[in-house]
């Protein structure tokens, strides 16, 4: 059995239903650098995903044109989500949260039973924080702004790098 460092999974009689990661984004990303990148890193989560009870990792994208206010983005973003998922906002006031703990956090839905971590990319006015789902935590890339195209990127590679934390390979190095 391989150790992981988010905590081993468990034995084939007891694991739990698998946690399926997506990223619900306002806007679209044309063909770029930024769309190769974020399907890179979701096709790599994907595949070290299997074994562990992550995946498939996706992405979703919505219109802007077609909603008229940031409420309307934040109920699209947040509608059919399953129940008990865990709900990452992205989020300027948001909490930092080391790559360690994104993995903690996912690895421990995974052992609760929860079937989705769904990470919210808002449009440029952020979200309706009133119409979030309860439980959905806020999290910042830090004081900086930075474009919505690579805040895209970079929660796709967050997603890999906590799925791989959770394989035990060697891609994330603490210090």
């Amino acid at each position: 059995m391989i150790l992981r460092r988010c905590g081993p999974w468990p034995p084939a009689a007891k694991r739990n239903p698998v946690v399926r990661a997506e990223i619900r984004a306002i806007g679209r990303i044309k063909s770029g650098p930024e769309r190769t990148l974020v399907e890179d890193y979701l096709s790599r989560a994907t595949a070290l995903g299997r074994g562990i009870g992550i995946g498939p990792a996706s992405e979703r994208e919505f219109d802007p044109r077609t909603l008229k206010d940031k409420s309307a983005e934040t109920s699209v973003l947040s509608g059919d989500l399953a129940p008990g998922a865990l709900v990452f906002a992205l989020d300027e006031t948001g909490q930092s949260m080391t790559s360690m703990t994104i993995s903690e956090t996912m690895a421990r839905a995974r052992d609760d039973g929860v079937r989705e971590a769904v990470f919210l990319i808002g449009g440029a006015d952020g979200h309706a924080r009133d119409l979030l789902p309860k439980g959905a935590r806020l999290l910042a890339f830090g004081a900086a702004t930075f474009p919505h195209k690579l805040v895209r990127v970079m929660v796709a590679e967050q997603i890999y790098r906590a799925v791989s934390l959770m394989a035990g390979t060697p891609y994330h190095r603490e210090g």
